[in-house]
């Protein structure tokens, strides 16, 4: 099971949540932490989470969920609600970075994705989830590539996809309807001609007898 379903199954799951998108994330910058905070506990993986709640009305987070070095799980450490996001830097408009900010009313973190791939994919994700979800104050999503924010979007590209398949399965339809409809005219021109010729054996041979 990847990391990414493991996270899934054992944080959002239990609490009745979807999650709905996640990135590895580094820090650009090291975060100052006080001594007695460390615990000791060494090197650890950092992931991003974007979840929703399965019960109405939909609640949407943004979860920074930990695995420790030697440590087959994972835990939860921050959490906001999509409210409290004010604004995603996706820091260069012009190309694929790894590199993005997300800015919090309480809180400021600089990160760097595994790769430019999984960090184009969150911030996708995470923009069409804001549009559909925040009714309020909807956040800022600054130096993203025009591609990530709209027209041509994976979740768009999916849903052109399904629509066109529609329609081509609805186009085929049709064309066979046509096609079973030219039939049956066929089928009922020569019935008709079938019936018109059985009439005129018909009264030759009574004109025969008489």
């Amino acid at each position: 099971m990847s990391a990414k379903s493991t996270i899934s199954k054992q944080i959002f799951a239990p609490h009745d949540e979807k999650m709905l998108a996640a990135v590895q994330v580094k820090r650009r910058t090291k975060k100052k932490i006080p001594f007695l905070a460390t615990g000791g506990q060494g090197d650890y993986m950092t992931f991003i989470c974007l979840s929703v709640t399965n019960k109405k009305p939909s609640l949407v987070s943004i979860t920074k969920v930990k695995q420790f070095e030697g440590s087959s799980s994972f835990v939860k450490r921050s959490q906001w609600t999509i409210e409290q996001l004010r604004q995603l830097n996706g820091i260069d408009p012009n190309r694929d970075c790894p590199e993005f900010d997300l800015v919090f009313d309480n809180a400021f973190d600089q990160w760097v994705a595994s790769s430019a791939g999984e960090k184009c994919t969150f911030v996708q994700i995470l923009h069409h989830t804001c549009q559909r979800y925040s009714a309020e104050r909807k956040p800022e999503f600054v130096n993203c590539q025009s591609k990530l924010l709209g027209g041509n979007s994976i979740l768009h590209s999916a849903a052109d996809s399904v629509t066109s398949a529609v329609q081509k399965a609805s186009q085929a339809l049709n064309e066979r309807g046509e096609r079973l409809g030219r039939a049956e005219e066929k089928t009922g021109d020569m019935m008709n001609s079938a019936q018109q010729f059985a009439d005129t054996a018909h009264k030759l041979a009574m004109k025969h007898k008489s």
